[in-house]
């Protein structure tokens, strides 16, 4: 459908309604604060960055107001070079580490990593992360990248606002600041919404009808319905290995 949803928040529906639908709806297998953590930046990560990308462009169009539009475009060709590496340094560094995460979760499930004690507080540490994930990881998400269409780059790039070198420069570079504080903190968000919100800022700071809020719109929605929606298919998943007895003969390997 060409919508940019957060792949961040798929996999934590699907963490979500898996763990539910094994409880047997209780909800107190959930951990409230990281939940409520997830939450709060489903909202706060694009603002910010809206934020942030307002605040560069308009220094940009300041610095920069008294040079040709052309030479300015031939400048930002240059520094998208830059901005793009930094915000796909910071994408990885998020997003990469959530899928390790999920994978060294699901081996230490299955007993085969061990969490070392803290000699300190005797309490298990989380496990160790295996080179091959790692790798796995990083190989999954640069394929992705490459092989990925281009409905969602034409959503981002020419349907949500007309991005120029310079808007792209200035979106680019806030999304990467965001990803890197969130990172830094610890705070699991989506690269996507950062972004989005960067665009939806480096266009309003041209001028508000710049950005085509009726396809910002349908981008929200998207972002809404994501976690509800992956944890549907996830705990319908998780009833019907059951049901055909998959989820008995794994528990059998451990």
């Amino acid at each position: 459908m060409g919508l940019p949803i957060s792949v961040s928040h798929a996999l934590i529906g699907g963490l979500i309604g898996a763990g539910l639908v094994k409880s047997g709806f209780d909800f107190g297998v959930l951990k409230v604060a990281g939940v409520a953590k997830i939450g709060a930046f489903i909202f706060l990560a694009p603002l910010i960055g809206m934020a942030g990308g307002a605040i560069l462009m308009i220094l940009v169009y300041w610095l920069f107001r008294n040079r040709r539009p052309a030479k300015v475009d031939r400048v930002f060709r240059v520094g998208q070079l830059f901005s793009a590496a930094a915000f796909s340094l910071g994408h990885g560094g998020n997003d990469a580490q959530k899928t390790m995460g999920m994978i060294t979760m699901a081996l230490a499930a299955g007993g085969y990593l061990a969490s070392p004690l803290d000699p300190s507080t005797g309490k298990l540490m989380a496990p160790h992360v295996p080179m091959w994930v790692i790798l796995a990881a990083h190989f999954a998400i640069a394929l992705g990248t490459m092989l990925g269409g281009w409905r969602v780059i034409r959503t981002m790039g020419t349907r949500l606002t007309k991005l120029k070198p310079v808007q792209g420069f200035c979106a680019e570079t806030a999304g990467a600041i965001v990803l890197f504080g969130v990172t830094a903190a610890g705070i699991p968000v989506s690269t996507t919404h950062s972004v989005t919100g960067a665009i939806m800022g480096v266009g309003s700071a041209r001028r508000l009808r710049a950005v085509r809020w009726g396809v910002a719109t349908k981008i929200l929605w998207a972002w809404i319905i994501t976690i509800p929606t992956s944890a549907i298919v996830s705990g319908l998943t998780y009833w019907l290995l059951d049901l055909v007895g998959l989820v008995s003969w794994a528990d059998g390997l451990q």
